[in-house]
């Protein structure tokens, strides 16, 4: 496995674990009461700042688009899918469904965040005086 791919794997593991702190957040915002209650928000501020973390090194390497997107649907489908378990929310079938569509389109999302052309190492095309190249 080339270092390239490695990074890239780490960076979407990392991506996955802002994600979960995103849900745990949410949710933990969601207990405070608007802040009032002082263990829900401390829980809060310890995972925002998690996922704040988490996410700033997957953005090392992915796309900030593809990254924000993919982070924030995670937040959102398991906060929508934990609220009814830690909070009196209904999850109807009609929204499962749209939360599907959010999960297919993420799946999505790291399909296409694949190397345009994986033959070419990691620093790139080299120019005439060793600097590397951009397009």
């Amino acid at each position: 496995m080339s270092d390239t791919h490695r990074n890239s794997a780490r960076s979407w593991l990392m991506l996955l674990l802002a994600g979960g702190f995103e849900v745990g957040y949410a949710l933990s915002v969601g207990g405070s009461d608007g802040f009032t209650r002082l263990t829900w928000s401390l829980v809060a501020v310890v995972f925002f700042l998690l996922t704040l973390y988490a996410l700033s090194v997957a953005l090392r390497t992915i796309d900030v688009g593809i990254g924000y997107a993919v982070w924030a649907g995670i937040g959102a489908v398991g906060a929508a899918l934990l609220g009814p378990v830690f909070f009196d929310e209904t999850l109807t079938p009609a929204r499962a469904v749209w939360l599907g569509v959010i999960v297919a389109g993420l799946v999505w999302l790291k399909l296409a965040d694949s190397p345009q052309n994986p033959q070419e190492p990691a620093d790139g095309p080299q120019g005439a005086q060793g600097v590397v190249a951009r397009s």
